[in-house]
């Protein structure tokens, strides 16, 4: 991540293109798939490149698009901030976001102002942590703020903010404070809160059963899942994957079956809902639309397993495709959890690991690997066979 310290458009989407690919929030819907049906499959300083911007920190924000602008949560010493970048030619046309001199921990791979922002495409709104929740204009002016208090965990923060309708939500944590929160997109205004108490879990944050007080957390995203009529508001938290009420934060459903560390957000597709746990973590599949504790429905569910996962996966056409952090991609039939291939994704440089989430594109996956030398894209292929 230390090595990303800029942000680049890939010239070969044209500007028509370009015009109507919004891409408003953490992968795009939430989904990590492209209304595009295809992109480059090489690109360097000199090829496929249309400009390049600096940036004067490391920072693991993904950028956002609405129109003719780029939008991306950046750190600067003690500033948290939001750009704002012309899609055509990388120029910044503005910088917003407040000063914060308090020190938060974090790891040193996640600084600060790490959350992606989200847009509707009048508003622009960032997460900055302990510095609180910033809303502004697609001008730069700030509309409202909200401090939601102290964040504070060993490892940081890293949810993002989504937009739902008239409301603003946020996965506020991990740590002694974690919650749900509901805001007015509008005016900032409190509409619901959900408390997530993060206890020690009845197992250890490397899966076995013994000591507490080992680090613990979620730095999910909340998913917006529509099944028939109904809309679920998903989550993965510590041990479990629930299912809320977007317009009043109540609980419909949740499942056990997660790890205690939970690093990527969930995905949906097909009628099924997916979750993946993250240092020696576990998967859940459940059905869409049930309601109570469906733990003992689960369509399947690998625990204990041996991979670690920090990058959040993609469905298409029945499969789903998630990278480990080891490097290795795998493909899992989505009914039924059975694996149809897995496969080490070539490095660029001495260090392959995957962090970054995976993003489709017609029948491309694009997934960032952790190469010291430089960032790295590897294609994975859709096709079951």
């Amino acid at each position: 991540m230390k090595t990303i310290l800029s942000i680049a458009v890939v010239s070969a989407f044209s500007l028509a293109q370009m015009a109507t690919a919004n891409w408003p929030g953490f992968r795009n819907d939430g989904t990590g798939i492209s209304a595009e049906k295809s992109a480059p499959v090489k690109w360097s300083k000199s090829e496929n490149m249309r400009w390049r911007a600096p940036l004067p920190e490391p920072g693991n924000s993904s950028p956002i698009i609405w129109e003719d602008k780029v939008f991306i949560g950046q750190p600067d010493g003690a500033k948290r901030e939001l750009w704002c970048i012309d899609r055509k030619d990388g120029k910044v046309l503005w910088r917003a976001g407040a000063s914060y001199e308090g020190k938060d921990p974090t790891h040193e791979t996640n600084p600060y102002a790490s959350p992606t922002p989200v847009t509707d495409g009048e508003r622009v709104i960032a997460w900055f942590g302990s510095a609180g929740l910033f809303c502004y204009d697609m001008k730069g002016k700030e509309l409202w703020r909200r401090d939601l208090g102290k964040q504070e965990h060993q490892w940081g923060y890293g949810s993002s903010p989504i937009v739902y309708q008239d409301l603003c939500i946020l996965h506020f944590g991990p740590g002694p404070r974690t919650f749900l929160i509901a805001l007015n997109k509008k005016s900032g205004e409190k509409v619901w809160q959900v408390d997530l108490p993060e206890n020690d879990p009845p197992m250890r944050y490397d899966g076995f059963a013994g000591k507490k007080g080992q680090p613990i957390g979620s730095w999910s995203t909340p998913l917006i899942v529509k099944t028939g009529a109904r809309t679920d508001l998903v989550l993965s938290i510590v041990g479990e994957l629930r299912g809320f009420d977007p317009a009043t934060g109540r609980e419909v459903w949740k499942s056990d079956g997660l790890s205690p560390l939970v690093y990527s957000s969930p995905v949906a597709a097909e009628g099924i809902i997916l979750g993946t746990g993250g240092f020696m973590g576990s998967t859940v599949a459940i059905k869409a639309g049930g309601a109570g504790d469906v733990s003992k429905d689960k369509l399947w569910s690998v625990q204990r397993e041996r991979k670690n996962r920090i990058s959040t996966g993609v469905v298409s056409k029945g499969h789903v495709f998630l990278c480990n952090m080891d490097g290795v991609a795998q493909c899992l039939e989505l009914a039924t959890g059975k694996e149809k291939w897995n496969e080490r994704l070539k490095a660029t440089g001495a260090k392959g690991e995957i962090w970054g989430s995976t993003v489709m594109v017609g029948d491309n996956i694009y997934v960032i690997n952790q190469s010291r030398t430089r960032s790295c894209s590897a294609r994975i292929r859709r096709s079951s066979n």
